[in-house]
């Protein structure tokens, strides 16, 4: 799962970013089910990964296989991925990436803080609610519409910072508000990741919704895919999700 700061993992943004790091949250999953296509669950990602090594991750710096696989991915690809699924697929548990496009371009994280405490999984899990929206549509992207405004951006990447620390402290309320701000800054950075013709289903009126209802929630991916909810009740038609540490 990503949570807040996605897109901070791309050069294009973090090269604007005022206050370099900024942060995003990937959290490493024990699949119970079938991923959707498409979702912004590193599907693709997954993909590269099983035609590289097979069923499990080989033994090795997390760093150097991330990098690995992310060359096997982007090979001879004019527009290359960010490395937060890479990284997302590869780092047990919860992961703070920190990106700074003084480092290696912002290719790969200039540093990554991880937590595997079982008590702060076990939390997480009982918190974070999935529910299902969409697959992002043949044609769609959302790149067309850019305002890379450097205030935003360095919003973006401390709303991922906030959201690792919300998570060590168990705070829901915290938890919950990184991902709205999150979205915020999706919607005013890169408007096609919530609004785009070819997306049928009306992305902002749910999140509204849920962000009313609960805590918090934010989107697995630009252009939908699963809604994550933050909650410490159940939420009607969703489910959860184990962690890997």
């Amino acid at each position: 799962m990503a949570f807040a700061g996605g897109w901070i993992d791309q050069p294009f943004v973090s090269r604007l970013n005022p206050n370099p790091p900024g942060s995003m949250v990937v959290v490493g999953l024990q699949p119970t089910f079938r991923f959707m296509d498409r979702c912004g669950m590193g599907i693709s990602t997954r993909k590269v990964a099983a035609a590289l090594w097979g069923d499990e991750l080989p033994q090795g710096d997390p760093a150097q296989l991330v990098r690995q696989l992310y060359a096997a991915e982007n090979q001879g690809k004019p527009e290359p991925s960010g490395s937060q699924d890479m990284a997302g697929l590869i780092y047990p548990g919860i992961n703070r990436l920190d990106y700074d496009f003084a480092c290696e371009g912002g290719y790969f994280p200039a540093h990554v803080e991880s937590c595997r405490d079982p008590e702060v999984a076990a939390w997480l899990e009982t918190v974070i609610y999935m529910l299902p929206v969409n697959q992002r549509p043949p044609g769609y992207s959302p790149l067309g519409l850019q305002n890379l405004d450097p205030q935003w951006i360095d919003r973006l990447g401390r709303s991922g910072k906030e959201c690792y620390d919300a998570i060590l402290a168990r705070d829901v309320a915290r938890l919950g508000a990184t991902m709205n701000e999150c979205m915020l800054c999706w919607q005013t950075i890169l408007p096609h990741t919530v609004h785009h013709p070819t997306l049928a289903v009306d992305l902002m009126s749910l999140l509204h919704y849920y962000q009313s209802h609960y805590a918090g929630a934010m989107y697995s991916g630009c252009g939908g895919g699963y809604l994550y909810i933050v909650s410490e009740e159940a939420v009607a038609g969703a489910f959860r999700v184990k962690v890997r540490i």
